[in-house]
């Protein structure tokens, strides 16, 4: 029976696309030549090594254990807390904090690297930085003085972890359906009375205090969204001196027993006039805590990558041992890599992940060059595809193991088990294409889309001046991709506001998501002949640019005649 395989970081592709793929230096330019990408490789280097030694070796352990519900208390698996420990005494928390409030600030592309390493080697343990990163951007961007000295410099220090509270029984996607109250008691506080469910990383005992941000109503607030308020409620009350004091008026209830992330403690949390501290103005709630779920949305597509890989290593390990058959036009004691199916399936797992990490570290560079608006463009389509996919890439590596794959020892069931929420929480796949189609595309007619595919037909121009058979047909590939691509851009215009339109908002998010991978693909090819003498590394990218746009980028005019279809009455 196969065993576990070691997690590997993914380091060669992350220097690949730090220092060749976009044709420069993307972390000087990020950082004004503060760091360069020998820096960033170092920093990705040492991360993935942790990442391997000390979080990676819990993820199966977390699975099994899972996290409990003892007298009230959530217990994590064994070993947690210290990787916890040793993560934020390394400085990883502090790393990636945003200077303004008072981390190192890691520019996006080498967040992207490390929020991918971390999920890889293992996302339960990755949700619990997850949520307290997007606290610290929204506390940031919000709270008061008082509200920063005393929660966010905890925060940012890691030596508390924060949390998310939106949900409620019967107020999931509609948030202005929340019932939760918060009242003011004349003193500065307020009381918050309600309860939520499904809290990320809502109790646990691996830190000595807990953050929460809760949306809550106050008193003859209008209905709806806007009548919504952000509010601090700590696990543990704090005193004027900055010690813990007594615990809140916040009781764990029960935790989840969930079809993956055993090791992620996802609570329903009871707040039975619990203090609370306003974040921001009162109705400005949404705002604010709008600022934590991109942040979120963000980072699942770096889960989704981490999680991705490791499923590929693992059923690329066991592929290159598995003896069985024998395998066409190879000698006698080949594994099954070398059966053309399998050799399929590991070419589609690997060319989709590359596909997906380059987004991820594209993205991150539009937010470091403050390219608002195609980086606002990309979070839906970033979060929408590269989780829908990573629930394919799982599956496949389940494949990849035969009968094996249904074997808990194998390990491979729990990739796709973990990876099959991620399409779901921090809003569903329909949510993501609602934003891209409502708030991104038909708000200015197309305006920022047209603006990526000119983007990507200057790439096409660079491949059809290159003298390679693979650049010329990704060149005559993706060139139709993007055609396809617009064709469908102006017959959701069409449609309006309409429900043709969101009708197949998902298809259309999943077209542009394939057609960004193609993209990626294409700068891989054309930094790969830049370099004159080919190296193995070098036609191994080329190959999977060649397999990408032979068995991935045709999907886009799939998806186009769906997209033209509008809805199906």
């Amino acid at each position: 029976m196969a065993a576990e395989t070691a997690y590997v970081p993914p380091v060669a592709d992350y220097a690949f696309l730090y220092r060749d793929a976009f044709g420069l230096d993307l972390v000087a330019r990020a950082t004004g030549g503060e760091l360069t990408a020998d820096d960033a490789v170092e920093i990705i280097s040492g991360a993935g090594e942790f990442a391997a030694s000390v979080l990676a070796p819990l993820q199966t352990v977390g699975d099994r254990e899972g996290a409990r519900l003892v007298d009230g208390a959530v217990r994590l698996p064994d070993g947690y807390a210290e990787a916890y420990r040793a993560f934020v005494e390394a400085g990883w928390v502090t790393a990636e904090a945003p200077v303004s409030a008072g981390g190192d600030g890691l520019p996006g592309v080498v967040r992207a690297g490390l929020g991918e390493l971390w999920n890889g080697s293992n996302a339960a343990f990755a949700l619990c930085w997850l949520l307290t990163a997007g606290q610290i951007h929204a506390l940031d961007a919000a709270a008061s003085d008082a509200l920063r000295e005393t929660y966010l410099s905890k925060l940012v220090s890691g030596e508390w972890t924060g949390t998310m509270n939106l949900t409620e029984p019967d107020a999931g996607t509609d948030l202005g359906a929340i019932r939760t109250v918060a009242a003011p008691r004349g003193d500065g506080t307020w009381s918050i009375k309600g309860q939520k469910i499904f809290i990320t990383w809502g109790d646990h005992d691996i830190a000595e205090n807990i953050v929460h941000l809760v949306l809550a109503r106050t008193p003859d607030a209008p209905a709806g969204a806007k009548g919504l308020s952000l509010f601090v409620a700590p696990r543990l009350l704090v005193n004027e001196d900055g010690t813990l004091g007594e615990r809140n008026a916040i009781e764990t209830v029960a935790i989840e027993h969930k079809l993956g992330i055993h090791g992620s403690p996802t609570c329903v949390l009871s707040y039975e006039d619990a203090t609370g501290y306003l974040v921001g103005e009162v109705g400005g709630g949404l705002a604010g805590m709008f600022v934590m779920m991109n942040s979120a949305r963000t980072g699942m597509g770096f889960q989704a990558t981490g999680i991705a890989d490791r499923a590929y290593q693992q059923a690329a390990a066991y592929a290159a041992q598995r003896l069985q058959g024998a395998v066409m036009d190879r000698p006698a004691g080949t594994p099954i890599a070398e059966h053309p199916d399998v050799r399929r399936l590991l070419l589609s797992m690997q060319s989709q992940i590359f596909a997906m990490r380059a987004l991820g570290v594209y993205v991150g560079d539009l937010f470091d060059r403050e390219q608002t608006a195609l980086a606002e463009f990309f979070v839906p389509i970033l979060k929408g595809w590269t989780t829908e996919d990573a629930v394919t890439v799982t599956s496949e590596a389940l494949q990849v193991h035969g009968g094996m794959g249904f074997i808990e020892e194998t390990g491979a069931a729990q990739h796709y088990r973990d990876a099959r929420i991620m399409p779901i929480y921090e809003g569903t796949t329909a949510i993501q294409s609602n934003d891209l189609v409502g708030r991104k595309v038909i708000r200015d007619g197309g305006a920022t889309a047209e603006a990526l595919f000119a983007q990507i037909e200057a790439t096409v121009e660079t491949l059809r001046g290159l003298e390679h058979p693979v650049a010329a047909r990704t060149a005559e590939r993706v060139a139709r991709a993007v055609e396809a691509s617009r064709r469908a851009t102006a017959d959701l215009l069409a449609f309006g506001s309409g429900r043709d339109a969101y009708a197949v908002s998902v298809p259309y998010l999943m077209q542009l998501g394939t057609l960004a991978g193609g993209w990626m693909h294409a700068l891989a090819v054309a930094a790969v002949l830049a370099h004159g003498t080919l190296t193995d590394e070098d036609a191994a990218r080329l190959a999977s640019a060649d397999f990408y746009g032979a068995h991935h980028l045709p999907r886009v005019h799939m998806l186009a005649e769906t997209v033209a279809g509008g809805e199906i009455v």
